[in-house]
């Protein structure tokens, strides 16, 4: 009986494989709803705030719980993108790299070094952690526009105070004024983005903060976990996908050779949803927007052409990925940035995350099914055979 019930139990562990479906907390910050395909932030769905908000906005939403009247967000503003700046320690450390580091790897240790010149370092009360929060947030797309300048020979730009995430990421990268357009859709963008419950770098960060430490250490960790290709990867292998066709006409083809021989599709299928992903059918949107307003149509077309294939053949709806790297290719983003920017938009789920974990924390140490061999006797090395 007590072998049955092993058996039971790895049987059980087995089918939970990467924790799917296993609920690890409570949380009011976002919910992902895989059956209806829809996608909430404090119960906003998230298409409403793509299309009617701003990330600056969104992202007061998931650190306060709520939406803010027109004063207390300009008083919001004023503390946030009107400070937006890279300390000269930062900016010193990033000319330190070597420029075959990659960004994500740039961005992980900068974000881990910023700990030590936060003027609130030590400091753990609310109102401390949310200051430390709003830093993290306005800086790292500093920390990649500045890099990414640097390795091609050029110095860092100043951001422009009182203005937003959106465009002065895209400002510190080209040193030219961005097109109203293509700030709106980088804001779209970094809004959708923005939090997906308890993804794979969120639940890293919610795992180290509680163990107490400080949110930089929290946000390194969320980065190296977003570093990894099985999670922040997927826009840059659509990117790849999309040039390895190189023409709409042989999509089809291509999309059904890989098919047959059972290769996994880049910016397809979702562990959540099982039906198109709502922030897809937004960016799909929008990069027939910016596309065909910066005349680079070609990738577009052949991802159309990739999904009608996809859709034709299976039942794998495209995901959050597929339609951001056309995008970000049509404004004129290096593929090795797409990761990165995720990294800019996420920051503000990881962080409400962690203050969420705080308020009411216990570590978090789940078990683990053992699987290996019975107690074994110890046996001296001169007599083991």
């Amino acid at each position: 009986m007590a072998e049955n019930k092993q058996t039971a139990k790895n049987d059980k562990v087995i089918s939970e494989a990467g924790l799917a479906d296993v609920v690890a907390c409570n949380s009011s910050i976002s919910l992902v709803d895989g059956q209806a395909g829809q996608l909430l932030y404090r119960g906003y769905d998230v298409v409403d705030l793509a299309r009617h908000s701003t990330f600056e906005e969104v992202a007061y939403l998931l650190w306060h719980g709520r939406l803010p009247g027109l004063s207390e967000f300009e008083a919001f503003l004023d503390g946030f993108t009107g400070s937006m700046h890279l300390p000269v320690e930062t900016v010193m450390i990033l000319r330190m790299f070597p420029h075959v580091s990659t960004p994500m790897e740039v961005l992980r240790t900068a974000v881990s070094s910023m700990g030590q010149w936060d003027p609130d370092s030590g400091i753990t009360r609310l109102d401390a952690l949310l200051r430390k929060a709003q830093r993290i947030t306005e800086r790292i797309p500093l920390i990649i526009s500045s890099y990414q300048r640097l390795r091609n020979g050029l110095e860092p730009i100043e951001p422009r105070t009182n203005s937003g995430i959106a465009l002065n990421f895209l400002y510190t990268l080209t040193g030219k004024e961005p097109d109203p357009v293509m700030v709106k859709a980088m804001d779209t963008a970094l809004i959708l983005h923005a939090d997906h419950e308890l993804n794979a770098s969120t639940f890293t960060a919610r795992v180290v903060a509680a163990t107490l430490t400080d949110i930089y250490s929290c946000i390194t960790s969320a980065i190296a976990a977003l570093k990894g290709p099985l999670h922040g990867g997927a826009n840059a292998a659509v990117m790849n996908m999309l040039n390895e066709i190189g023409d709409p006409a042989k999509a089809e083809g291509w999309i059904k050779q890989r098919l047959a021989e059972k290769q996994k599709i880049s910016g397809f299928g979702h562990r959540v949803y099982r039906c198109e992903d709502p922030r897809a059918t937004v960016l799909r949107e929008t990069a027939r927007e910016i596309t065909t307003m910066t005349g680079n149509t070609r990738y577009f077309e052949i991802a159309q052409e990739v999904e009608k294939t996809m859709l034709a053949n299976t039942k794998v709806f495209p995901n959050v990925d597929f339609f951001s790297a056309p995008l970000y290719n049509a404004m004129g983003i290096p593929t090795e940035l797409f990761t990165p920017i995720f990294a800019i938009s996420r920051v503000v789920g990881w962080t409400a995350h962690i203050l969420e974990q705080l308020k009411n924390n216990r570590l978090i140490r789940p078990t683990a099914n053992y699987v290996g061999r019975s107690l074994t006797p110890y046996v001296g090395i001169a007599d083991r055979s």
